[in-house]
């Protein structure tokens, strides 16, 4: 999986404006305290171009949420005098309305990252001051996708994902653009057969991974949102049999908002951050080196190089797509 981040997600082609569509069953407006970068806050929840949970336009997001209420879909967009308008519609609405603050790094607080000493990272905290850290609350809606993107290509991954969530996705609540969904209930999860992942393009090695945090789902959620410590949470998901350290990260980033948590195993990570820190490559070992003097806010550092514009120089030999679908 590529660790490149977008900054600012591109329009979705062809999406449907749908301001004046139906009223939403719940609506707020958020007033961040400070400047929110609201594309960079909110970019790593989208799993590449073909994510139907996901949509961003010309005004900002379209997002599908599996609530403990149920589905539900939230409009989030600039609105006047500093705040976002956030819409929601479904049985969720109210829960997700509820979760626009923490979803928007309420919580996140840099007051102590101090990153003087490094001028790549000074320039991108100066001109990115409304960089956040997104705390989804969805444990599961992380750790299924980043069990999909275990050791194959970013473009494999989203295509996976894509077609399960077509396939067995219901369909967005409300006026969402066109062709989005909402991910399976658990139940529905549990009912995929083998052979639907291996049409999906999994193998059967990440679908055991899936299942097996499928088995345990209600009790590891509540294991992980109980944990008194994000590092328990960590230890808590890495005790299902396909979950390591780079799963458990990919997950806790985005529905703890862990930052801290460094996605070690990552294909390029490591090369982006040694060359954007001290110009070579360096390998895990080397990058959790270079990271440790920002023990803490490791996160915020790697969110840092990504939002930089840095790109590192992909010298090694391109990945080879695997098929993993009969035909």
């Amino acid at each position: 999986m590529s660790a490149v981040l977008p900054s600012a997600p591109a329009p979705a082609t062809g999406a449907r404006s749908h301001t004046s569509a139906a009223a939403p069953d719940a609506e707020t407006v958020y007033r961040p305290a400070g400047t929110l970068d609201l594309s960079g806050t909110l970019a790593p929840l989208g799993r590449g171009p073909y994510d139907p949970t996901t949509t961003w336009d010309l005004r900002g997001m379209w997002r599908t949420w599996r609530t403990p209420m149920g589905a539900a879909t939230l409009r989030i967009h600039r609105a006047s005098a500093g705040g976002l308008s956030a819409a929601a519609w479904g049985p969720g609405a109210e829960w997700a309305i509820d979760a626009v603050p923490s979803l928007l790094g309420r919580d996140d607080d840099w007051s102590e990252l101090d990153v003087a000493r490094h001028p790549l990272l000074r320039d991108s905290l100066h001109r990115n001051p409304g960089l956040r850290l997104t705390r989804t609350g969805r444990m599961l809606e992380a750790l299924i996708p980043a069990i999909i993107e275990q050791r194959v290509t970013s473009l494999e991954a989203y295509r996976s994902w894509s077609r399960l969530l077509r396939w067995y996705g219901e369909p967005a609540p409300g006026p969402a653009p066109e062709g989005m969904r909402v991910t399976p209930t658990l139940e529905q999860w549990r009912g995929i057969p083998s052979w639907e992942w291996h049409r999906a393009g999994v193998d059967p090695r990440r679908a055991r991974a899936v299942q097996a945090v499928l088995a345990v789902a209600p009790s590891l959620e509540r294991a992980t949102d109980s944990a008194p410590t994000l590092a328990e949470a960590e230890s808590v998901l890495q005790t299902i049999p396909g979950v390591g350290l780079w799963t458990a990260a990919e997950t806790l980033q985005r529905s703890h908002g862990h930052p801290d948590l460094v996605s070690v195993g990552d294909y390029h990570l490591a090369h982006q951050v040694g060359e954007a820190l001290i110009g070579r490559r360096v390998d895990d070992d080397g990058m959790l080196e270079l990271l440790e003097p920002w023990a803490g806010h490791r996160q915020r550092v790697v969110r840092l190089i990504f939002a930089s514009g840095f790109r590192f120089q992909r010298r090694g030999p391109r990945v080879t797509l695997q098929e993993h679908r009969w035909h």
